[in-house]
């Protein structure tokens, strides 16, 4: 906005004085680059618009069986209408809301919608279902009522989609830092203006003529006031937008091949300051495969391996024991084994029971063979309340038996006798019980989650209309089913540690399983776990205490998760990122710095608030997203630091020269040459460097750490001096020594004053390709883009100084003049290493 004044005054000044075309060449120059400016960063959100489209068109190729017209077609969820039949199973994601017309043993995973992870049954007494839920079990009809946003799931968008947005940390650092440099350009500009008028009002003085004013005074004035403009024009910074921009969309772009989808350009950058992950389990630090690793059948615990054969695994039990155990297996199961188009078996149902049937087919059992030999005569679903499932069946003599499995305590609770290791069914004695409990914890120990099954034979008539018997049961056998840790979370967790980022487990799981899990990926070291309800009930001065020593948090509501990060965030002004996948964690991802979304598992009411989409849904690429928005908020550092250098020296020599000797040696156009072709290119140059290991070494910038930190100060206060004083040199002494006489003599000292300046900036800009390390030419030739800038920077150089002389108010030069611009310009280089070796602090 102030360029955009600056180029208004330039223009209605330049044509006062120089007339059209001549005068209107800065003011065309000014707008010229606000216009640049303006052009690419627009260019950059378009093209991230378009990335999302490409992702969107993806995500939408869902279809859905559905009855409509009388007979059963495939068509997309989009093209539903109220009054369709869709047919659901098990795994389906629910398109629409709806009624449910007819099935048998719905179970709907409503946790994307409440957050409840306990599934809902849905039956003629509770038909509804809703949008964006999913089938855990069973199969129906549904009759579409509503679609699009006018489902529950609708709703629930339109809700997220008014928060606003804050500015990222590093835009609040740079409009700091664009607001200083453009207060103390206004500064010096308004004193330069005073001392150039103050010396025409002395001389009028002198003179005696200070009441009578001519044309060519007030020409003088506003001369004056076209200096103190371009002053203006130098101090304000208006390359820092372009090279954040710049930078941003250059990592934005890389990190799609990493497998991270940027939402929001400001995220590449905030995930560089980020203190804080909390992560979730499921899914992010594990692999939301369940498998079973360890059973304990007929008092016996044994390791279950996929590589091991079945045979060694049974091979010391009794075919009775293994025979009973199949039964319950595949009876008394919410899953299904069927065959798929390509003729492969698949298992289909909750991860759970997916788990305890691929251990069953395992072990050598049949699924098929063994729902025959027997009939179902009644089914009791899963439910939360009992946290048990059990099914009566009729066996082929006519006899009836029961199975039920469920959480291991509350199954053992209900039983009074268990299989023995020699096939014997014996009473449970208080040795056999302590023995099985103590396996239930071990398993529970080692992060497992335990199942246990169990049968009674019933010998009476069973009718359909009784209930299923609730003790004396026989315990068959405990399982231990492990959602194994995904692999490099371990490493990852390590290199967040050693780049001073904290890991947070926030789960909704048994705190034994997590605290084991947290353990085997490195996250709960030396601090606390701690359980959702107990953490709620603290008062605000006991939370203030725990929160910092806080690194698991288990049975945690959404609630929980969001109280957790605002505090995080308000009182201890940490940076945080967060990871979730249900809606439920919608209100915990639109309140931290960072939200990410796990591109697999995660629903789509997640994806819209979050930041950033973690494609594979791997811990490990959350480590990668930070390393860019280190190598984000680093390149830009070194863009400041050149850009400051460029700003500082630029206003002190034309403010020096202006107030000595009354006018200034870098015009205008020179100045916004300088001003905008280097900080347009030295934006491009430095604002794309790729990211090194060495990024993640280090302790992260937060929210209060300084943006201009010791190190910049100390290599843009050095070279600063060694600019200035060569130009002051050249411009007190350069016509002695280098012999400059005759008309031209003002005009050619001016461009070698300007030409120097220029090659001065162009090896500035390779000595700030790393703020600390002397070895500024590592990688250089890998960088295309910071060779093309160099390379075209000093061609356009020349091509101005030799041609464009009338324009750019130049003169062209003689070989040993040009010689001695870029010497100067070298001799920055030794100055900037030796610079690098004076200590200062980090901050």
């Amino acid at each position: 906005m102030i360029l955009a004044v600056c180029a208004f005054v330039s223009l209605v000044v330049g044509i006062i004085m120089e007339g059209w075309p001549k005068g209107a060449q800065d003011g065309i120059g000014i707008v010229a680059s606000i216009l640049l400016v303006v052009f690419v960063t627009a260019t950059s959100d378009y093209r991230q618009s378009l990335q999302f489209k490409d992702l969107d068109k993806e995500k939408k190729k869902i279809t859905v069986q559905v009855t409509r017209n009388g007979y059963r077609q495939k068509i997309s969820i989009y093209d539903l209408l109220p009054g369709d039949i869709v047919h659901l199973n098990i795994g389906d994601q629910v398109p629409a809301d709806g009624l449910f017309v007819s099935g048998f043993s719905v179970c709907i995973n409503e946790s994307s919608l409440t957050g409840e992870s306990e599934p809902v049954n849905v039956s003629d007494l509770n038909p509804f279902l809703l949008s964006g839920t999913k089938v855990q079990d069973g199969s129906c009809k549904m009759l579409v009522t509503t679609v699009g946003m006018r489902t529950q799931w609708g709703k629930l968008m339109a809700t997220l989609s008014e928060g606003g947005d804050d500015e990222t940390p590093l835009q609040v650092k740079l409009n700091g830092v664009a607001t200083i440099i453009g207060k103390i350009g206004l500064f010096f500009a308004v004193v330069t203006f005073s001392v150039l008028v103050q010396g025409l009002f002395s001389r009028k003085l002198q003179e005696g003529s200070q009441w009578t004013w001519s044309g060519d005074d007030a020409m003088e004035i506003v001369e004056f006031f076209a200096i103190a403009v371009t002053i203006v024009v130098v101090a304000v910074p208006e390359g820092l937008p372009l090279a954040v921009t710049l930078s941003l969309a250059f990592a934005m772009k890389k990190m799609m091949n990493d497998k991270a989808l940027v939402r929001h350009l400001a995220a590449c950058e905030t995930m560089g300051s980020a203190t804080t992950i909390c992560s979730d389990k499921t899914g992010t630090l594990t692999t939301n495969h369940m498998t079973v690793v360890k059973a304990c059948i007929c008092g016996k615990i044994k390791e279950v391996n996929s590589s091991i054969d079945s045979s060694d695994f049974s091979s010391d039990l009794p075919d009775s024991a293994i025979a009973i155990l199949l039964e319950s297996i595949f009876n008394n199961t919410g899953g299904e084994v069927v065959k798929n188009e390509n003729g492969k078996i698949e298992i289909l149902g909750s991860p759970t029971e997916t788990a305890i049937l691929e251990f069953g087919l395992s072990l050598g059992g049949d699924f098929h063979k063994e729902r025959q030999a027997s009939k179902l005569v009644k089914v009791e679903p899963f439910n939360s309340i009992k946290k048990r499932m059990g099914v009566v069946l009729q066996l082929p003599d006519g006899g009836y038996r029961a199975h039920c499995k469920g959480a291991s305590e509350i199954i053992l609770a209900a039983c009074d006798k268990f299989v023995d290791s020699n096939s014997k069914i014996v009473p449970l004695d208080e040795d056999s019980i302590s023995h099985l409990n103590d396996t239930i914890e071990k398993f529970a120990n080692e992060a497992l989650r335990t199942l246990c099954l169990a049968y009674i034979d019933i010998h009476d008539e069973f009718l359909v209309g009784s209930p299923i018997p609730v003790n004396g049961y026989t315990c068959v056998g405990i399982v231990g089913i492990k959602d194994p840790v995904r692999p490099g979370v371990r490493e990852s967790v390590a290199i967040c540690r050693s780049a001073g980022i904290t890991v947070r487990m926030v789960t909704g799981d048994n705190i034994n399983t997590a605290k084991a899990i947290a353990r085997e990926c490195g996250i709960l070291t030396d601090g606390i776990a701690i359980e959702g309800p107990e953490f709620r009930e603290m008062s605000e001065k006991e939370l203030l205490d725990i929160i910092p020593k806080i690194q698991v948090m288990a049975r945690s509501s959404p609630m929980d998760k969001h109280t957790l990060v605002k505090h995080l965030r308000t009182t201890f002004e940490e940076v945080v990122a967060v990871t979730g996948d249900g809606t439920n964690d919608a209100p915990a991802l639109h309140e931290a710095d960072i939200g990410l979304a796990m591109g697999i598992a995660g629903t789509e009411v997640a994806k819209e608030s979050a930041d950033v989409i973690i494609l594979d849904d791997n811990f490990s690429t959350i480590v990668t997203v930070a390393k860019w928005g280190r190598s984000v908020y680093i390149n830009i550092q070194k863009f400041v630091q050149f850009q400051l250098t460029v700003n500082v020296v630029a206003l002190i020599v034309n403010f020096t020269s202006a107030c000595l000797t009354g006018n200034a040696p870098l015009t205008a156009v020179q100045l916004l040459w300088v001003n905008m072709i280097m900080d347009t290119l030295g934006a491009l140059a430095l604002a794309t460097e790729p990211p090194n290991d060495e990024l993640m070494k280090r302790a992260p910038v937060g929210r209060k750490g300084n943006f201009i930190s010791n190190v910049m100060w100390r290599n843009i206060t050095g070279q600063s001096i060694y600019q200035f004083v060569i130009i002051w040199l050249l411009q007190t002494r350069g016509k002695t020594v280098f012999h400059l006489d005759g008309p031209d003599s003002d005009l050619i000292l001016n461009t070698l004053i300007f030409n120097s300046f220029v090659f001065c900036q162009v090896f500035n800009e390779i000595s700030s390709r790393d703020m600390e390390r002397i070895n500024v030419f590592e990688g250089i030739l890998k960088n295309y883009v910071f060779t093309a800038v160099l390379t075209c920077t000093a061609i356009f150089q020349i091509i101005i100084v030799e041609f464009l002389g009338t324009y750019a108010n130049t003169s062209p030069l003689s070989l040993k003049l040009w010689f001695i611009s870029v010497f100067l310009g070298v001799l920055g280089m030794p100055i900037g290493a030796a610079l690098k070796m004076i200590p200062v602090g980090s901050v």
